[in-house]
């Protein structure tokens, strides 16, 4: 039977989201649209999910939750080393007694050896290559991502990359083939839940009729956050900027670095934050800044725009193309390059609604649809690369 034959039909996927807990950033948001990026896709697709015992509730309550196969193993979002080798052996021997045609594990690591099952790894970017000690600082635990991540390339069918910068990325670093790489950019959805009123967070977080300069960034040293700190000493004294997240080590120094600046009641650290808190957040917000100095995507940015927020970001990594000419880009290493482009975004109000206006069409552009078209696409290379056929017409 032809590989066309194969790949044209409706999919049986699995989707190996073992790792989602409650905070898992924007892997978590990546992982949590995918089922229903690819039903909207291609609604005959036949998803399977693979979640942990301590999965996040509120999972089994998304729009797409009663349209796929739920599978709950007995073992931690979190876990340990012998919980993880038990995922590389379990799962492969669950896809293939489900006759699934691809399993697809959407956050760097996952079961590679899946013999009769295509297998898919979307490598979401090399932080932890580049930039090791400042994504982990035990330098055990930064060896052996390497080698579990090189391992997990190294034999998968298929390697997804969330964009072009990305892509690039991966073969200049890794040495991959450019041909067993796709491009499945990732997509952004308007907000249509509740959010929690501005007068009551600004009471909260102690704003008070403050502008609000937000960034919604993991609190690591190469989000660059140290930078937008010193970069808000030469904003007006009636902005004050929100840097919501949970607490690392790196926070202790933003915090001590504002104070040396004479700038500590002007910037708030909450810690993480509910969907409604974050949306009425983003919703008093008078801009967004994101000053990374690495990033596969760059989500917020996007998350941003279709919150109707003007947005300004790094000129580095996958950012440019992501914000597209939606946004005011700097260098992230200069202060002075980042208040310049925040003080327009705060005095030009007519620059601001323009990019507003660009921004609602970057968020049409960069569609969950679209992410589970390309990604259907990439599971059918990798199945016909394998040679499987059509179980079903056998």
């Amino acid at each position: 039977m032809s590989s066309r034959i194969a790949i044209d039909r409706p999919l049986k996927v699995g989707l190996n989201l073992l790792f989602l807990g409650e905070r898992a950033g924007g892997a978590g948001r990546y992982a949590t649209e995918l089922p229903g990026a690819l039903l909207a896709a291609e609604p005959d697709t036949e998803v399977h999910v693979f979640v942990a015992r301590d999965a996040p509730a509120q999972l089994r309550g998304e729009s797409w939750a009663e349209g796929v196969h739920w599978v709950t193993l007995p073992m931690r979002a979190a876990g340990s080393p012998p919980e993880l080798l038990a995922q590389f052996s379990v799962l492969p021997a669950m896809a293939l007694w489900r006759r699934l045609d691809v399993l697809h594990s959407p956050a760097n690591t996952g079961p590679t050896l899946t013999p009769g099952v295509a297998s898919v790894i979307s490598l979401l970017d090399l932080i932890w290559l580049h930039r090791g000690a400042e994504w982990e600082p035990s330098l055990r635990v930064q060896r052996n991502t390497r080698r579990l991540i090189r391992h997990c390339v190294r034999h998968a069918d298929r390697v997804f990359a969330i964009s072009h910068d990305a892509a690039e990325d991966l073969a200049r670093t890794l040495g991959l083939s450019a041909e067993r790489i796709d491009v499945t950019p990732l997509g952004v959805s308007l907000p249509t839940g509740p959010m929690t009123a501005e007068r009551k967070l600004r009471e909260h977080l102690d704003l008070g009729n403050a502008r609000v300069l937000l960034c919604v960034a993991q609190k690591r040293p190469y989000k660059n956050l140290h930078r937008i700190v010193q970069a808000l000493g030469e904003l007006e004294e009636d902005v004050i900027l929100v840097l919501p997240g949970s607490r690392t080590s790196y926070e202790a120094e933003l915090r001590a670095l504002a104070g040396q600046l004479g700038l500590a009641g002007r910037v708030r650290f909450p810690d993480w934050l509910s969907e409604e808190d974050l949306d009425g957040l983003y919703s008093l917000s008078s801009a967004f800044v994101l000053p990374s100095l690495l990033e596969g995507f760059g989500l917020p940015i996007l998350e941003a725009m279709a919150r109707e927020l003007p947005v300004a970001c790094s000129n580095v990594a996958a950012l440019p193309e992501v914000a597209g000419d939606a946004a005011l880009l700097f260098d992230p290493e200069r202060p002075d390059e980042i208040a310049a482009a925040v003080r327009r975004l705060l005095a030009d109000r007519s620059l601001a609604a323009e990019l507003i206006a660009r921004g609602r069409e970057r968020v049409r552009h960069y569609a969950w649809r679209n992410t589970g078209l390309a990604s259907l696409a990439g599971y059918r290379r990798a199945i016909a690369g394998r040679g499987l056929t059509r179980r079903a017409a056998i």
